[in-house]
């Protein structure tokens, strides 16, 4: 299943008085109607922080592992791995990159960074990839990928180290100021844009997160699913915090199912 996309415009900002600096540009995604996007799928939810199990490790290794089987089939049949690669793709087209090294931020198992390297690499553009997780037991596999256990918002890497620094559903584990400050940091170790796959927050995406209770794997996956969708974020609220970021300019897209796509720009 293909991703959704709605087009991007430019937001223009009123005249400044003549000794003001220049605004960079900004640029979002309007909210264009279609018959894809029912209206249930744009009722508004507050925002809730639950915590979430998996989080914590509180679960038994087994429950762990389960939990992180459950993680894999949303990504691979909800759009993770598509979304992902396909922001990538976007990236390395608009800088003409012939290969690329990529940071998967909280990559977890490594299974979107794997993806990502055959997807491109069968398209003729190889990826090195390295994972960084705060949890050592959650970067279970991968042997072939570079893996590094630090905190996200002190990445342990010098500036422009990697050509994309990305991530898939991390972004709505921080509150709004980390995710400020995440997103500078990633910039910081971006030699050319950061890419964000995250949940959209709307109660028929909360709905169905609980209805999937019945079929997920692990008892961590039956609280953290709909945990998750409760304390994602909408697409305004993600730009409004990409337009506090040091990012010359931003991209955000509508992605399958019940995702954002955020791309911040460094040139």
């Amino acid at each position: 299943m293909s991703a959704v996309g709605l087009d991007c415009v430019s937001l223009k900002t009123p005249p400044k008085p003549p000794n003001a600096a220049p605004a960079s540009v900004r640029t979002f995604v309007s909210p264009v109607s279609s018959k894809k996007n029912s209206r249930k799928s744009r009722v508004p939810m507050k925002r809730v922080v639950t915590p979430e199990l998996l989080d914590e490790d509180l679960g038994t290794p087994e429950e762990i592992r389960q939990t992180l089987l459950d993680l894999r089939g949303f990504n691979q049949n909800f759009g993770g791995f598509r979304s992902v690669a396909a922001l990538m793709r976007n990236a390395v087209n608009k800088h003409r990159l012939r290969s690329l090294s990529f940071l998967d931020v909280a990559g977890g198992t490594g299974d979107v960074a794997e993806y990502v390297q055959r997807t491109l690499s069968s398209e003729g553009v190889p990826v090195k990839a390295t994972l960084l997780d705060r949890a050592v037991s959650h970067m279970v596999g991968s042997a072939a990928l570079e893996r590094v256990a630090a905190d996200a918002l002190r990445l342990p890497f010098a500036p422009a180290s990697f050509d994309i620094v990305g991530c898939n559903l991390f972004l709505h584990h921080l509150e709004p100021g980390d995710v400020v400050k995440f997103l500078n940091e990633a910039l910081r170790v971006a030699r050319w844009a950061v890419i964000v796959s995250d949940l959209r927050r709307n109660l028929f995406h909360w709905a169905v997160a609980y209805a999937g209770r019945i079929i997920y794997r692990s008892r961590l996956t039956r609280n953290d699913a709909p945990a998750s969708v409760r304390r994602a974020y909408t697409s305004d609220e993600i730009s409004a915090l990409a337009a506090k970021t040091a990012a010359v300019s931003f991209d955000i897209s509508t992605q399958y199912f019940q995702r954002f796509g955020l791309t911040l720009w460094k040139a």
